[in-house]
């Protein structure tokens, strides 16, 4: 037995290894950190290993998700602010979320552990302050409670016809209470926590009688992290390196002519009848976007 949990603990951990990201050019987290709200959902386009499993299931770039639960002093219920102080003991002052990760289980975590990341804020709409403060209550009972691996792989039944599968080898997500109560996944544990508010996420519509909708609540353990980026309920917003907002502003954006990439690592030159990689060429890019500390190039006396 000793030996398995060695085992199962050294898979766990190649698994759930971080191959840390550079800095990203996708996201501000310097304004991301500023404007998030508590009970926001963060989606995390992870890097690890099982990440890249998560995405293959769910057909999506967000691998992972969180709920930020603000700082300490944002949580106005005392016996909750003791009871996340119990399982965070860092700098009261710091942005925190909730997640459930596989070989940690629930934990709260530093916001600040995600900078360099490709991220993205969804929003619920119109939640009221009460309810904000009862989903942050039911996800902070998660803590400590393990990483459900069986139910990733339920998950990833999904990916063949249904009707096809042996019933013995058929998920067990349709069964009713069907999966440990103590071990969650971070989608459902978020899921749920919203659910238990009645507010809707990706809910079955019915049209009933005299044309009347019906609203039922989905089995929280069927949610992925993208789920909360389609629901028509939370409002997705994103924080670019460098913003829009401004009117035309992305006429004056820093394009390097002449070059198409197909990623970071590999750019040609365009309309070249057999592309070459130009090594170097994104580090030449990062300088005129000054993302390297260099102030973006001007033109006409406009960035």
């Amino acid at each position: 037995m000793r030996l398995l949990g060695w085992v199962q603990s050294r898979i766990t951990r190649w698994l759930a290894e971080e191959k840390l990201p550079a800095e990203s050019v996708l996201c501000n987290f310097d304004q991301l950190q500023y404007e998030i709200r508590p009970c926001d959902v963060l989606l995390v386009e992870g890097v690890s290993r099982i990440s890249e499993v998560i995405k293959t299931i769910t057909h999506s770039s967000w691998s992972h998700s969180a709920l930020y639960i603000g700082r300490l002093h944002d949580i106005a219920d005392g016996e909750l602010r003791d009871h996340v102080y119990r399982h965070y003991q860092g700098d009261p002052h710091e942005p925190l979320v909730i997640e459930a990760l596989l070989g940690e289980g629930t934990i709260i975590t530093p916001l600040s552990k995600y900078r360099g990341y490709h991220l993205r804020i969804c929003r619920p709409k119109g939640l009221v302050p009460q309810d904000s403060q009862a989903v942050i209550r039911h996800a902070l009972s998660h803590l400590g409670i393990d990483y459900d691996v069986r139910q990733l792989l339920d998950m990833a039944r999904f990916l063949f016809p249904y009707h096809l599968i042996p019933r013995r080898w058929r998920s067990t997500l349709f069964q009713h209470n069907a999966g440990k109560p103590t071990a969650t996944v971070c989608s459902s544990m978020i899921a749920d926590a919203f659910t238990r508010v009645h507010y809707p996420i990706l809910p079955v519509v019915r049209r009933e009688g005299e044309g009347k909708l019906r609203f039922f609540k989905r089995n929280h353990r069927l949610f992925t992290p993208s789920d909360f980026d389609y629901s028509p309920y939370f409002e997705i917003i994103k924080y670019p390196v460098m913003g829009l907002d401004d009117l035309a502003v992305y006429r004056h954006l820093p394009w390097k002519d002449g070059l198409v990439c197909n990623d970071e690592n590999d750019c040609y030159i365009q309309g070249d009848a057999a592309p070459r990689p130009l090594p170097g060429v994104i580090e030449g890019v990062a300088i005129n976007l000054g993302l390297n500390g260099v102030e973006p190039q001007k033109q006409g006396g406009k960035p």
